[in-house]
Parts: structure tokens; C-alpha cells; sequence
């Protein structure tokens, strides 16, 4: 006697392969290259998107603000849940901007939704025109023997000293950094890019929306800089310890 299937079973079996078939179809609208605008008061920024998929399955993508002078710049955070689309920016252009788009798919092909920045909201519109041309996320550079080591500082913020300290070391695929902020507690910043270029160097943390550029001073014994954390921009000297 072959095997009883309640009726529950299947459902639930076609619910799920239904649900799996709705996901699929939702992350291959995704994919592309989409054009529009922010509508921002009295004016329209123009906006490139690009999402794309590896592999792997992660997301990946980058955005152009013509307007702005933003141009292949990383997307983080990237979720597609169904029709709904999520993407960030921590870090652009050296610039600390941490925005944030939130959008759904129509059936008509569109991305609308919402663009977030420190409290503000704009409407966005865009469509597909095409396959992705995501730029690659950019890789840490290689950095000189100077720049090894341990480097140590303090800046106050909001009437609180901050401990700063920032460990470099050097790899054959670039150079990777420890970076720690000490004030009422013990921040322990990821970093996802470190460039030099001649004397000076910059190390972002998109995720903490952190950026710091110093320039190695001829002894090579301090970096003169600036510490920015969103529109906030504070003097930082970065001293080397034995």
C-alpha cells in the first residue's frame, strides 16, 4: 500500500517551492543596470545603479551621482527579500556619506522607493536599461616600511577624549590595520580599505562610517590628519611607537 500524503504536506511542499521560485525571479529582476533620479527640494539628481550577483550568490554593486561627482562608487548592505530591495553607502570618494536606498519592484519593471541621509528623505525612480557594469570593490593597497607598526593618538570629541590606535602591517595582497577608538568604551573599528599613495595614507571603516587620511612627516615618525566620521572632521596626529 503506497504511502499516505496529507493534504497539509503538499501544500506546504508547494508553498515552499513557490516561495523559492518567487525569490529567484525577484533576484534576477534585481540584477541590471538601472537609471533615474533622486527628487531631492527644487532639483533632480540623476542616479546609476548597478546590482549584480557573483558566483557565490553575494550581492554586489556600485552607484553613480553625476551631480555629485560620485562615480562607481561600493554599495554595502545589499538585501533582496522578495520585491523589496535594500542598499547602503558608508563611504564615498573619501567622503563619509552613509546613506541608504530602500525599494520595491513593480510589475511594470521599476524601482521606487526612498532614499535615506542623516534624517532626510527623497523619492527615487529608476529603471533597467541593461546588464550590470558594477565596479569592483577596491582592494587595500601595499604600503611602505614606514607605515608598519603601531601609530597612537588622542582627539576629543563632544567634550571627551579619544584614544586612537591605529596597527598596520603589510601582506602581499595588501595591507590590512587594527583600529581602535578608545572613549567611554572600547570601540574596535573593522577596516575595509587601506590606500598610500606617496606620504599619505587613508584608512576607511565603511561600516562605522569612519575615515582617516594622514600624511607621514619626513623623520617618519608622525602622521599629521584629519579623523571624519560623517560631516564631523577633527585634527588627528597619529604619533609611531617603538
Amino acid at each position: 500500500m503506497p504511502p499516505i500524503i496529507s493534504r497539509s504536506k503538499v501544500s506546504l511542499t508547494i508553498a515552499l517551492v513557490l516561495a523559492a521560485a518567487i525569490a529567484g525571479d525577484a533576484q534576477e529582476m534585481a540584477v541590471g543596470r538601472w537609471e533615474g533620479s533622486i527628487k531631492i527640494p527644487e532639483r533632480e539628481l540623476p542616479l546609476v545603479v548597478d546590482l549584480a550577483q557573483g558566483e557565490s550568490g553575494n550581492w554586489v554593486g556600485s552607484f553613480i551621482v553625476p551631480g555629485l561627482d560620485l562615480k562607481g562608487s561600493t554599495l554595502t548592505d545589499i538585501v533582496v527579500t522578495n520585491s523589496s530591495i535594500s542598499f547602503a553607502c558608508k563611504n564615498a570618494g573619501g567622503r563619509a556619506l552613509d546613506v541608504t536606498w530602500q525599494g520595491n519592484l513593480s510589475k511594470e519593471g521599476a524601482l521606487t522607493g526612498n532614499f535615506l541621509q542623516a534624517g532626510n528623505t527623497a523619492p527615487f525612480v529608476l529603471h533597467k536599461t541593461g546588464p550590470p557594469q558594477a565596479e569592483p570593490a577596491p582592494r587595500s593597497t601595499v604600503i611602505t616600511k614606514q607605515l608598519e607598526g603601531e601609530w597612537k593618538g588622542e582627539y576629543e570629541f563632544l567634550g571627551y577624549p579619544r584614544q586612537v590606535t591605529l596597527k598596520l602591517a603589510n601582506h602581499s595582497e595588501g595591507a590590512t590595520a587594527e583600529f581602535v577608538i578608545v572613549g567611554k568604551k572600547v570601540n574596535n573599528l573593522p577596516v575595509d580599505l587601506i590606500e598610500q599613495e606617496d606620504n599619505r595614507i587613508s584608512v576607511d571603516s565603511h561600516a562605522a562610517g569612519i575615515n582617516y587620511e594622514g600624511r607621514l612627516n619626513k623623520e617618519g615618525t608622525q602622521l599629521n590628519g584629519t579623523l571624519a566620521q560623517g560631516p564631523t572632521e577633527l585634527p588627528l596626529v597619529l604619533h609611531h611607537t617603538p
